[in-house]
């Protein structure tokens, strides 16, 4: 057996043909910059106009903040390596992007849980809403999911560190996930297979049955399901059951192809498709978006005036 360490990893391109390289880079540059605008949109309208002053926004503030970090963990280091043909990344970069995936992937599972609770008190307890959502519980929440998703992930991450890596060093994803970089593991992988399986399944389906139970709860308290409803399951549905297939596993042997087709669903299109689907089709984020326009442009004016 090759005893020596591995250094560094080469990663998987999406595309080995130049035209599929030149699709990739366009589409998800574009993919990538209306991510990061939509999102910040969000975050905007949420801190500077009054009326968004809620609960509900405030969570849907942190969960576009965290939409902006989750796709720029992985993305970015995706269009480097198909602009500049080199797809290495080190052993500490590896599992940095990993603990920095995991546990964003991780806060966000716990936020959507919070959120679809707020909502089943807002519309099946409008009378004790305001008294059961104070300002202080819902930061308090905030808090509990950012550090519950950063904590959680880290035993994980150190379990994994102390693996050695003796080769081949070509992991088969576009990014540094979990079972692809455990398959290359030359050590016994049974203890950290195990506990992140465990991670995953509390994470995971604990968040998916409080955040479905709270929709179900909703559409039982109204006589017909809008729109909006619908879209905001749809999302939480795509997002939780490609995750749990992906992630919700006793072993690393799996379909590894398929697999990397659902991680593009939960990377890049659930934060794509975020800001769309929780605020800007609301007509409070509609209203609060057109005054802001209005200022920036009159704001302008009076510039260019004086």
């Amino acid at each position: 057996m090759n005893n020596t360490q591995v250094k560094v990893f080469v990663l998987l391109q999406l595309w080995d043909t130049p035209a599929g390289q030149v699709a990739f880079i366009i589409s998800f540059t574009l993919i990538y910059l209306l991510t990061l605008s939509g999102n910040l949109i969000i975050i905007l309208i949420c801190r500077f106009e009054r009326t968004l002053y809620t609960p509900m926004y405030f969570f849907l503030s942190h969960l576009a903040a965290l939409e902006i970090c989750y796709i720029s963990v992985t993305l970015p280091k995706m269009l480097h390596g198909s602009v500049t043909g080199n797809s290495t990344i080190s052993f500490i970069a590896c599992l940095t992007q990993l603990y920095f995936f995991g546990s964003l992937g991780s806060t966000e599972c716990f936020l959507l849980a919070i959120m679809a609770y707020d909502r089943f008190v807002a519309v099946c307890k409008p009378l004790y809403y305001h008294n059961v959502m104070t300002t202080k519980l819902c930061a308090v929440l905030v808090s509990c999911c950012w550090s519950s998703g950063f904590i959680s992930t880290m035993s994980s991450i150190l379990f994994i560190s102390t693996l050695q890596f003796c080769g081949p060093n070509h992991i088969q994803h576009f990014f540094c996930d979990i079972t692809p970089l455990l398959k290359l593991s030359c050590t016994n992988v049974h203890k950290t297979e195990t506990l992140i399986f465990l991670l995953a399944s509390v994470i995971l389906v604990g968040s998916c049955l409080v955040t479905l139970l709270s929709y179900f709860r909703i559409q039982n308290g109204r006589r017909k399901a809008s729109s909006t409803f619908a879209s905001h399951l749809t999302v939480v549905t795509i997002y939780y059951s490609t995750l749990i297939f992906v992630y919700v596993r006793p072993t690393t042997s799996g379909a590894s192809n398929f697999n990397k087709i659902l991680s593009v669903l939960y990377i890049i299109l659930t934060p794509l498709l975020n800001p769309f689907i929780y605020t800007l089709r609301n007509n409070e984020a509609q209203q609060a978006l057109r005054k802001t326009k209005d200022r920036v442009i009159l704001h302008f004016k009076n510039c260019f005036s004086l």
